[in-house]
């Protein structure tokens, strides 16, 4: 009697199985969309959004020390990535920022818009994003922690030129900007800034600024409020002439500024940045740098990055 049951049974699953045709395949897992993490958010830095042009967000990024509370009025220097205006990253300053955290500033590092091919942004948007970038975050100094009177900004190349605007040069401004806060820089670092944007040998970018070119080049508005300035090129920079430079030094010094030039024999375009020929001019530029801060009184005691790795 149970041999049939079975049997029929087991009829009876063949026939379903015939009726119903072939298995269908599970369908494959759909897997979410991995979420974009930014070099800055990867350092541990948060994120905001400071400006939204259309339908695009430009967002900063904020390192601070451990610990730190918003009550807390902290210095911070505001960073300006390089790249020609057409491209690079807010992450190129990470090292820097997460060693200046550790020395107790708060640092900032700014999405601007490029003037790629691709872009539809006019030839001032690098100026207005950086402005814009500084104003946040002096409005919004109170909830970082931040002393809005001890707002330093950097940059290298490119954004050493958006952060020498920020220091130096009046106006071009974003008009949908709060322009009762200031967008000044109290003090500059600059890494082989393109600051003279001039004709001839002395300056770079004039092809793109035309006879405009003093409208955006900080090197000819220095004025006697001009910020202390620190500033390092390679003696072999391509692009910026040590002339020009000294040039620059001389100028701020004649109006009775402050401004330092460290220059690094031999060394080309770029040779500041972390991971670059071992490291040397790195750690030998930070080192500078917190000096720099320290005799400002923005930092205190010796420089915690080693001279040797």
């Amino acid at each position: 009697m149970m041999k049939l049951v079975r049997a029929l049974a087991l009829t009876a699953a063949v026939c379903v199985t015939a009726q119903s045709g072939p298995a269908a395949k599970p369908s494959p897992t759909k897997r979410a969309p991995r979420k974009r993490v930014s070099k800055m958010e990867a350092s541990g830095a948060r994120a905001f959004v400071y400006k939204t042009v259309g339908d695009r967000e430009l967002k900063l990024y904020v390192l601070s020390p451990e610990g730190h509370a918003p009550a807390d009025k902290r210095p911070a220097i505001v960073f300006y990535h390089g790249g020609g205006w057409v491209g690079g990253a807010p992450g190129q300053f990470a090292e820097h920022g997460k060693y200046l955290a550790k020395r107790g500033m708060v640092t900032v590092h700014v999405q601007y818009r490029l003037l790629d091919r691709k872009s539809k942004a006019p030839p001032t948007a690098c100026i207005n994003d950086a402005k814009s970038g500084m104003r946040w975050v002096r409005a919004h100094a109170e909830e970082l922690g931040i002393d809005p009177d001890r707002i330093a900004a950097g940059g290298g190349s490119a954004g050493g030129h958006l952060a020498a605007c920020v220091g130096l040069l009046p106006g071009v401004d974003d008009p949908n900007d709060d322009l009762s806060v200031s967008a000044k820089a109290a003090a500059l670092v600059l890494f082989n800034p393109v600051y003279n944007n001039g004709p001839g040998k002395a300056g770079w970018g004039h092809a793109r600024c035309g006879e405009a070119y003093k409208t955006y080049s900080p090197a000819h508005a220095i004025t006697k409020e001009a910020p202390p300035a620190l500033v390092f090129l390679g003696t072999n920079d391509k692009l910026i002439p040590v002339a020009t430079a000294e040039a620059f030094r001389d100028g701020m010094k004649t109006l009775g500024c402050r401004s330092e030039l460290v220059l690094f024999e031999g060394q080309g375009h770029g040779f500041f940045n972390y991971g670059k020929g071992g490291g040397k001019a790195y750690r030998k530029t930070v080192r500078a740098m917190d000096e720099f801060f320290v005799s400002l009184g923005y930092l205190a005691g010796s420089p915690t990055m080693p001279e040797e790795p």
